[in-house]
């Protein structure tokens, strides 16, 4: 459940471009459970530089069985024609008495990545490893989907895209957006709701957790760029996850 909460809650956030510090905050709901997790997200940005940060934090019953589960994302870089171009990436987990942090450096002028990765139990550090990404991207999986907005400009037509972005190595940093065609509207709207201003959208996720090799994310997202409502769709033994705006 952990792994599934944390998935869903990256996926959670788009394009904030408008605004020099933008907030959003988002529960997360597990069928009849309830709340197993909150989300929030913070980007601040001026016309040369930006930081995105996304805290994370199961909660309920999902906090019990996941050891008090935290997460911390930072994405930190420029603004390069009107879009985020990722400089530095981390991630940051902890539960129980274990810790660790990926740490990616994007050499633009190389095209290359350097990922450090470090691992801590009972603050004693196990493990220490660094090594160079097979595939480079401007994009980390943060500055992709808060970059959506601007890669792309026609949200009423039905279009599969194909991106790349650090932090996605188990599916060899692609990550698929699809806008869906309009008599598949009512599904969508059946799944994450309703809304005069909105627009619709689904990300693949290339992962284990899920009941096929396609893992189904179906998003509604505000015409200000910001994500209202989430589904998470068939994981196995689990069914949906969502989540929602506060």
């Amino acid at each position: 459940m952990k792994k599934k909460l944390i998935t869903l809650s990256i996926f959670l956030f788009t394009s904030l471009l408008q605004a020099e510090t933008i907030k959003a905050d988002y529960k997360v709901e597990f069928g009849i459970i309830g709340e197993i997790g909150i989300a929030n997200a913070i980007l601040t940005k001026d016309k040369n530089m930006y930081e995105i940060n996304v805290k994370l934090k199961a909660t309920g019953i999902a906090d019990t069985l996941s050891r008090g589960r935290k997460e911390h994302h930072v994405s930190k870089g420029r603004i390069v024609g009107g879009k985020m171009v990722s400089d530095y990436y981390q991630v940051t987990k902890s539960h129980g008495s274990k810790m660790t942090s990926k740490l990616y450096s994007l050499n633009h002028e190389k095209k290359s990545v350097n990922k450090s990765y470090k691992r801590w139990k009972n603050g004693k550090l196990t493990l220490d490893k660094n090594e160079t990404l097979d595939f480079y991207s401007t994009d980390d999986l943060l500055s992709l989907y808060f970059n959506l907005d601007k890669k792309i400009t026609d949200k009423s037509k039905a279009k599969n895209y194909v991106f790349k972005a650090v932090g996605a190595e188990k599916q060899e940093g692609t990550v698929e957006v699809a806008i869906p065609k309009k008599s598949l509207i009512n599904i969508y709207k059946e799944n994450v709701g309703e809304s005069d201003d909105a627009w619709y959208a689904k990300a693949i996720v290339h992962q284990d957790i899920f009941s096929s090799d396609k893992g189904e994310l179906l998003l509604r997202i505000g015409n200000d760029g910001i994500t209202q409502k989430a589904v998470l769709k068939d994981l196995i033994f689990f069914g949906d996850i969502r989540a929602e705006k506060m």
